[in-house]
């Protein structure tokens, strides 16, 4: 049933992929293509790294994490109330 699980990809592997996005003469769906990623991947790597620098409008991963972690503390909360 569900698609193929991987572990997530390293910091390193997302910069580099970004690097190679941006040289010139690289087009997104040859640097996805010879990375083996999915286009839809690499594009959203860029958006983020771009909002990270604040070169692009929205929240950046140290926020998104701590969304992550208090939306955690919630559920947490509220499975604890429970018993």
């Amino acid at each position: 049933m569900g698609g193929k699980s991987r572990p997530p990809y390293s910091p390193e592997f997302k910069a580099e992929a970004i690097r190679l996005a941006r040289e010139p003469g690289n087009t997104l769906t040859g640097v996805a293509k010879d990375l083996g990623i999915a286009l839809e991947s690499l594009r959203h790597w860029i958006r983020q790294a771009d909002i990270d620098t604040g070169q692009r409008e929205g929240l950046t991963s140290e926020e998104r994490a701590e969304a992550r972690l208090r939306r955690r503390g919630r559920v947490l909360e509220a499975a604890r109330g429970t018993f």
